[in-house]
């Protein structure tokens, strides 16, 4: 805090990692050996000791700055970025809170780790509007494996709630083995996530994962051309576990990615998840599962 009495060690240690100290230091190293040739009273061996304290003295300080201050890389080019308005907030974002691995945004990619990937998505979500990054547009992909775990990242769904209430559209894209579309207690926990995600302005859809390629189904998220975020490990309830990178750089490979699956018109998506909710809901809605008919509806998709 700034009226908090520093002891005498901080003092000092603050004086040797000093800008205006070192700047002296120099000008003092330069000066000495012109003072000592004009003044030729001055002995020799008393200019070197001089001279060897003040260079002692200016190498402690620049240990001492770096032991006490973490040096943080910055990108080689910033115009690299695909939107660099958009990671430059980013990265002076993870400035002040120093996420593992900060060091790697430097070339344009971060890796988050356990509980740093909820925060850290919803720091992307605030930051495409703060960025004013165009189109103002998100494409998230989820390999659904478990609905309840969506749910509970409350600070994401806030932000994302922020998000479409200032005009910002979300189309999110569940990904769903077939095995599961056909479970009971699996379909009512996927409806009434999905249920929840309209809520908040999200345009939704789904996909039989069993009929995608491996590199389709991937959990990630397009944040408008300025990133995204690929999860490699999902996460747990307890934040214990999961891993994602962000990449500030490529980002139409997965916004391309994205727009095939999602397709267009009869065999769109949010079409496949119309046809699917409209024979499940009957079915819960009536406390009776018929298992066949979950069975042709999903493989009519």
């Amino acid at each position: 805090m700034p009226n908090q009495r520093r002891d005498p060690l901080t003092r000092i240690t603050d004086a040797l990692g000093s800008p205006a100290l070192g700047a002296l230091i120099g000008i003092a190293g330069l000066v000495m050996p012109v003072i000592g040739w004009a003044v030729e009273r001055i002995n020799l061996k008393v200019l070197l000791v001089l001279q060897g304290v003040l260079i002692l003295i200016l190498a402690a300080g620049h240990l001492w700055t770096r032991r006490a201050y973490i040096h943080l890389r910055r990108a080689n080019n910033l115009k690299a970025m695909d939107d660099a308005r958009y990671y430059d907030l980013v990265r002076a974002h993870l400035e002040l809170e120093l996420v593992s691995d900060y060091g790697e945004i430097a070339d344009g990619h971060l890796r988050v780790y356990a509980s740093e990937v909820p925060r850290l998505s919803a720091l992307l979500v605030t930051t495409l509007t703060d960025a004013a990054s165009e189109p103002q547009r998100i494409l998230a992909a989820d390999l659904t494996t478990n609905p309840q775990l969506l749910t509970q990242r409350r600070e994401y769904l806030a932000a994302n709630r922020r998000f479409t209430e200032l005009g910002g559209t979300i189309n999110r894209l569940f990904i769903v083995y077939r095995d599961d579309l056909l479970k009971q207690e699996f379909a009512q926990a996927l409806l009434e996530l999905i249920g929840r995600h309209r809520d908040i302005g999200v345009t939704c859809g789904l996909a039989v994962r069993d009929r995608l390629r491996a590199d389709e189904a991937v959990d990630y998220v397009v944040f408008a051309q300025a990133a995204v975020l690929v999860e490699e490990e999902q996460g747990d309830a307890d934040y214990t576990r999961g891993r994602s990178s962000v990449y500030f750089k490529g980002v139409d490979r997965w916004r391309h990615r994205f727009e095939g699956v999602w397709g267009n018109g009869a065999d769109s998506a949010p079409r496949a998840l119309q046809t699917y909710e409209s024979a499940a809901r009957s079915m819960l809605d009536a406390g009776v599962w018929d298992e066949q008919r979950a069975t042709r509806t999903v493989d009519a998709l």
